[in-house]
């Protein structure tokens, strides 16, 4: 259904306009590039992309002989795009197929890849998308929002990728890969400041420390202030601000071309806001913000605060064997977290028999907590791998996963004097986990070749939860257990076939699948949910090219996926409680495209594009409709049930799109810079990412519906001595695009917001 208001089109105008913008660079910089076409036609030597070396099969490979959906990201793209300070999830939108977001704010990204993905918000949550961060797997939500510097490359592997990286990957994987240490002296230094008095500062320093032994530091602090006034408490910018610090020291020992040994330690600490929800914002019957929503206010009585601690530690050897490679690969990990959320949005509550409550109708308050006092994650594994058999080669090897965690949920009375804690439920829980895989290619000619690989994985989980004190005054439940455990195998097979030096062609097929998971959340329920293991079968054809000289670079995928007994989160609804269930079957289908060009010697230009059409087929799936006495509209067709004497409507699910799943993300880049003498240049670069409409629950409502989002950024600067220094002004959100990214929907229409317009200054020196 259309409709048409006035916001409606101040968003197709600023729509526009980015499209104008994007657009335009290129198209000025084309036309004063035509008129030195006779310069160029004499240039014996234009520019080329350079070779995009992939680690995606655990091997490096140049990404156009990779039998996968795969975007790499890394140079001044990264840098980029990550200026004002972000967190990973800026990355959302800037891949195809990728969506990236978050309602713990910085500590808690939730992935999602080719619509797949899982909105739950509990610490213990699983995720079928995998963040590989320097060869170790990061398998809890928070372990997944290390932050991003010091890199490398990032890759993303779409579709399943369970016979070489584990179980939980049936979407794919997040891989990150940090710069090494090098014996040469190298480094750099970059800071910048912008709007909020932002500080971003990072840097390394790399270098050898005798002739067999190098070692390279790496550090991170950004810090923003509290800009959001609270009109409640008439306390001036109180929050949105964070500090945040990470490290990385790495040492290389390499005695002989036989034998190498990575140490890897890293650390992180954040103090900061939580994210900030914000008490019927969202229009009723419509979606969208209400009319004279500003970002910059929020009227909350409760507190608002998150701090968060991570380290690990890992040791990556390798052994030249002659014929075969050994490598041996151990990780450790450790979080701790607490986050506390004024939940409901605003201050008091008419159920509740405040004198006042606000903004707009405000049921009851809600004001929670969750925090991670426990955590440990070792992983242990050891490959094989031939070292050049020819035609065919081949790696095995043997994976072992641990983890121990604890998880604790509060509840607090706000309204209460001091706002004491009401509430308090407990989880815990144990995973062992093990693998044996085994993975192949064979050239069965010059141009074509066979890859096939199989990995069977045990997983075993015991799990135990207790609320010991109710918000409501029900009893305390006692111990519950749970003890979910499955085998699988994982298996993928492909065909290459490079029609020529710069074309080929891939066909692959493969399956992947999620271990069993639990949800315990027990402060508003009385039961646990454990959902089996979940299964896909994905099936891509794509080519891949490399043309005109090397100055252009394309690939485009079509896939189609099958997904048995998907583990969806029902999360919210009339009574706030979680609930894991499985869809009977969930299908999805799509294509993704990427380039990246010179359109002359000065301009470079990428562009990426997917489409993602996924639905859940099970007619007998259901689950709560949102709570929010201040209305929300379902869409769906529903049920009602009894429950323990209670009527309870319930939507049907079949049909549905998956929640944050995009159907559209689109991204382009231009760079087009102008030299100044032999080793500098005049620079100007912009970026934009777009995806279309998402849900934020299982359910079809307008109120919980997220309009398209579009987001530009602009840099333009000046580096010299052949790019060894830089100073830049860079913008990011340029449009100062608002609008809801998520939502709570058990007490009345809370919505939180993308990130403002950010703007700066930065500097960067290297050497």
């Amino acid at each position: 259904m259309f409709k048409h208001s006035p916001r409606g089109c101040a968003r197709v105008s600023r729509s526009m306009l980015a499209i104008a913008i994007a657009l335009a660079l290129p198209a000025t910089a084309a036309l004063a590039q035509d008129a030195g076409a006779e310069d160029e036609v004499a240039n014996n030597n234009p520019v080329q992309l350079d070779s995009v070396p992939v680690t995606a099969q655990r091997r490096s490979e140049d990404i156009k002989d990779v039998p996968i959906s795969i975007t790499a990201l890394s140079g001044e793209k990264l840098d980029i795009i990550g200026s004002g300070g972000d967190d990973i999830r800026v990355l959302a939108g800037r891949v195809p197929s990728l969506n990236i977001e978050s309602s713990f704010g910085r500590a808690f990204p939730r992935f999602y890849i080719r619509g797949l993905g899982n909105t739950d918000f509990d610490l213990n949550a699983s995720q079928p998308v995998s963040l590989i961060y320097d060869d170790i797997v990061q398998e809890n939500p928070i372990l997944k929002g290390f932050p991003m510097f010091d890199l490398d490359q990032i890759e993303v592997l779409r579709g399943p990728q369970g016979t070489l990286f584990g179980r939980n990957t049936p979407a794919g994987v997040v891989k990150l890969d940090s710069a090494k240490p090098t014996q040469e002296t190298e480094g750099y230094g970059q800071i910048s400041y912008g709007r909020f008095n932002a500080v971003n500062f990072e840097g390394a320093l790399s270098g050898g420390l005798t002739p067999v032994v190098s070692g390279r530091i790496s550090a991170l602090y950004q810090r923003r202030d509290d800009y959001v006034d609270n009109t409640f408490t008439g306390e001036k910018d109180a929050l949105e601000g964070f500090d945040e610090t990470a490290v990385r020291a790495q040492l290389l020992f390499e005695p002989s071309d036989d034998f190498y040994a990575l140490a890897n330690v890293h650390l992180r600490h954040l103090d900061g806001t939580a994210r900030l929800f914000r008490a019927n914002i969202i229009r009723p019957g419509i979606g969208d913000l209400v009319s004279g929503f500003k970002r910059s206010e929020v009227a909350i009585d409760g507190a608002n605060d998150q701090e968060l601690d991570t380290y690990g530690a890992s040791l990556k050897m390798r052994w030249n064997l002659g014929s075969m490679n050994l490598y041996s690969i151990t990780g450790y990990e450790n979080a701790e977290v607490i986050s506390r959320g004024d939940v409901d949005g605003g201050f008091g509550g008419v159920f509740q028999g405040a004198p006042s409550s606000g903004p707009g109708f405000l049921p009851f308050s809600a004001e929670s907590a969750d925090g991670l006092p426990s955590h440990e994650q070792i992983t242990q594994e050891f490959r094989l791998e031939s070292n050049e058999w020819g035609r065919f080669d081949w790696q095995a090897g043997l994976y072992y996963f641990y983890e121990d965690i604890t998880v604790d949920s509060f509840n607090f009375d706000t309204l209460a004097p001091g706002r004491p804690q009401n509430g308090f439920a407990r989880q815990t829980q144990e995973n062992n986990a093990w693998a044996v895989f085994a993975s192949g290619d064979y050239d069965i000619t010059d141009q074509l070749k066979f890859r096939g690989g199989v990995r069977y994985t045990s997983d075993d989980k015991n799990f135990t939860a207790e609320r010991t004190v109710s918000p409501f005054g029900a009893p305390p439940t006692g111990i519950i257990a749970a003890n979910p455990n499955d085998t699988d195998l994982s298996w993928d097979a492909s065909l290459v076939w490079a029609s020529s030096e710069n074309v080929s062609y891939f066909g692959r097929v493969a399956r992947g699948y999620r271990a069993p998971s639990v949800q315990g959340r027990l402060l508003f329920g009385d039961t646990i949910s454990v959902a089996k293991s979940e299964s896909v079968i994905s099936y891509e054809a794509g080519i891949k090219t490399q043309l005109l000289d090397n100055r252009l670079r394309a690939s485009f995928t079509v896939f189609h996926f099958d997904m048995d007994d998907q583990q969806l989160t029902a999360v919210g609804g009339a009574t706030n409680f979680n609930r894991l269930v499985n869809a009977n079957r969930t299908t999805g289908e799509g294509f993704e495209f990427d380039l990246e060009a010179y359109i002359t010697d000065n301009l470079l230009v990428t562009f990426g594009a997917s489409r993602n059409d996924t639905e859940i087929h099970d007619r007998n799936l259901a689950t709560q409709i949102c709570g929010a006495p201040a209305g929300c509209t379902v869409l769906d067709p529903t049920i009602v049930v009894d429950v323990n004497g209670t009527p309870q409507t319930l939507a049907l699910l079949d049909g549905n799109r998956l929640p944050q799943a995009p159907e559209w993300v689109t991204n382009m880049t231009a760079r087009y810079s102008i030299p100044m003498g032999d080793d500098a240049e005049i620079f100007f670069y912009t970026d934009w990412a777009y995806r279309s409409e998402v849900n934020f629950f299982l359910y079809n409502s307008p109120e919980f519906t997220g309009a398209p989002l579009l987001e530009g950024g602009l840099r333009t600067g000046y580096n010299w001595d052949y790019g060894k220094y830089e100073v830049a002004v860079f913008g990011r959100n340029i449009l100062n695009e608002k609008e809801v990214v998520g939502g709570i929907d058990f007490n009345n229409l809370t919505g939180f917001v993308n990130e403002p317009a950010f703007y700066g200054i930065e500097f960067t020196a290297r050497f």
